[in-house]
């Protein structure tokens, strides 16, 4: 049996708490309004606890570039220049060891309002995950809350070098930054005047930009507001650290930790490690990785295991595209999840928009089986189009049969992103970017998620019914994905068998088994969004007898919705579950010996 079944929820922070309605593309923080960490208050936690969630993702914390001042505590705005959005990226850091001054009701508090919001969150049984951004940093990095000791990235750095081992960043030396030339019309702050645009923004040498790119004038499609980190690999891509060994594969986090051990590392890698440690002292319980695969498993070997020796059962998850890296990220790197993006993710997207078939996804299950506990699914997150965005599904209870597969498939954690369990269709402009995803770059108003907050009761207030009934469909789910023993038990498909069997069961449909703790279940899903159908699902000889199922017949019933009841017929060598679904109708049936 797999340890408990996880479901996070990854929340904007800056976003989540914002009432305010007006929306203006480009608004300021006093235009739009600011969600603040105050407005994750004891209620709203509670609320988002009875989801079923276990651990919030708070996304946008640390403190990164944004267009403002606020000079009751000396910090002077970002070049508007190298700020994506008026609100700035959460993934273009500017202080590792220091918070969001927009979170915050009282700036010079700052630290100590996020240690507060930690401990409400703990009070309320959930774990707090933080992002850390390994691959970049903000161009213009100042760390002002830095333990003694500890000097800011690029501060000892040899500029004079396009690389050197112990620098923090990579450079073209003699050449001056220049910011990329605009596509599309664009301007910074949507053409707004501000003073910092009169004059230009200073960088000399030029730094790499975050994605790699070489050029001091990167292209406007680059990462351009950020820098990107030396981990030791050289320009050739040869490696100025040691290697991890073949058998490394095979070990614990606490060999990877002896291996390490009095090891000569770049300076990069301790700065790192010393963050980590830094916000594990604050007692934030664990690490979403931004870009992963963008910096070598080597480097996520020494870290991980450092965490781990610190705190052991820290939630470890990356940001990995790349399904050749899987399986060297979880044994070599001890990294927790992985994104199951690319396989599970994208296959249900297609299904959901009616050009796809659930044949896929045996054939994906198939192929993470070994590494299947490590793959972390969701249907939304902040890089993501909306369910409820016309560039997926438009109406939102299409993609609930998904929902269900994805929650209960394996043994894996579910992610849900804040405002998807209510539809939310991301229409704003909010300035930088376009709608269809949640802005990350501006102020802006989350309108299905504020009807949902209602003015701070929590109490979805301002929903339809069919809203409150979407909700309440995700909550379900959820909570039956974390409460049911068979979930973290087996899995096997009965998908492939009932395709062939000819029952009324086509491509549009998926079953499965799950078992465990003494619970034994049946899910079936339809995703078809006009038609229900009728079929006799086929359970296959070898499971009847793993079950110990009695011949005869008897009636069962669904579990997670508790509406729904069916015949099992059992005969000496197979058995039959009667199925009368209705369009998009997804079930658990529960089987007793």
């Amino acid at each position: 049996m797999k340890p408990p079944k996880i479901v996070l929820y990854h929340v904007f922070t800056r976003l989540f708490g914002n009432k305010n309605t007006r929306n203006k593309p480009w608004g300021t923080r006093e235009e739009n309004g600011v969600g603040k960490f105050a407005d994750f208050t004891d209620l709203a936690l509670e609320e988002i606890r009875k989801l079923g969630v276990t651990h919030i993702w708070y996304t946008g914390v640390l403190h990164h570039a944004m267009v403002g001042d606020f000079p009751e505590i000396g910090l002077q705005s970002d070049h508007p220049a190298v700020v994506k959005g008026r609100a700035g990226s959460p993934y273009a850091i500017r202080d590792y060891y220091q918070v969001n001054p927009d979170l915050v009701t009282n700036p010079s508090r700052r630290l100590e309002e996020f240690e507060e919001l930690i401990a409400r969150t703990h009070r309320h049984g959930m774990k707090v995950i933080i992002d850390l951004v390994p691959n970049h940093v903000s161009r213009h990095y100042e760390g002002r809350n830095n333990p003694a000791g500890t000097s800011d990235f690029g501060a000892e750095d040899d500029t004079s070098v396009a690389y050197a081992r112990d620098n923090n960043f990579y450079y073209i030396p003699g050449k001056a930054f220049e910011i990329p030339d605009p596509k599309n019309g664009y301007q910074p702050l949507g053409g707004e005047a501000h003073s910092l645009l009169g004059e230009a923004y200073r960088e000399f040498p030029a730094k790499w930009t975050g994605n790699g790119s070489r050029n001091a004038k990167p292209d406007f499609y680059d990462w351009y507001e950020t820098a990107k980190i030396n981990y030791g690999l050289r320009p050739d891509g040869s490696k100025d650290f040691p290697e991890l060994p073949i058998e490394a594969i095979k070990w614990d986090w606490t060999k990877h930790l002896a291996f390490w051990k009095e090891k000569e590392v770049p300076d990069t890698w301790r700065k790192f490690r010393d963050i980590a440690f830094f916000w594990l002292e604050k007692n934030v319980d664990g690490f979403r990785y931004d870009m992963a695969e963008m910096v070598p498993v080597e480097f996520w070997s020494y870290l991980n295991s450092h965490i781990k020796s610190r705190k052991e059962d820290a939630f470890l998850v990356a940001e990995v595209y790349n399904p050749g890296l899987y399986r060297d990220f979880i044994f070599k790197g001890k990294v927790d999840y992985l994104y199951d993006k690319v396989g599970l993710y994208d296959a249900l997207k297609e299904i959901v928009q009616g050009h796809g078939s659930t044949d896929k996804l045996v054939h994906i299950q198939q192929g993470l089986k070994d590494i299947e506990h490590h793959m972390l699914h969701f249907l939304e997150n902040h890089d993501e189009v909306r369910i409820a965005s016309p560039e997926f599904a438009v109406n939102p209870w299409k993609a609930m049969p998904a929902m269900v597969v994805s929650a209960l498939i394996g043994t894996s954690p579910t992610m849900i992103y804040f405002g998807q369990e209510v539809g939310e269709p991301a229409r704003e402009w909010a300035g930088f970017g376009h709608p269809n995803r949640t802005s990350i770059f501006d102020y802006i108003g989350v309108p299905q998620h504020q009807k949902w907050m209602n003015g701070g009761k929590f109490d979805g207030g301002q929903l339809t019914d069919n809203e409150k009934a979407l909700r309440n469909y995700h909550s379900e789910v959820l909570n039956f994905s974390v409460q049911s023993p068979a979930l973290r038990g087996e899995y096997r498909e009965l998908h492939t068998l009932n395709r062939h069997h000819h029952s009324g069961y086509g491509s549009k449909q998926f079953a499965f088994a799950r078992w465990g703790g003494g619970q034994q279940l049946l899910v079936v899903c339809n995703f078809d969004e006009h038609h229900g159908f009728m079929a006799r699902l086929k359970i296959p000889k070898e499971l009847v007898a793993l079950w110990h199922l009695a011949p005869g017949t008897r009636e069962v019933s669904e579990v997670m919705f508790g509406k729904k009841k069916t015949l099992l017929r059992v005969h000496e060598q197979e058995a039959f579950l009667e199925l009368d679904f209705g369009p998009l109708e997804s079930a658990v049936f529960e089987v007793g010996r």
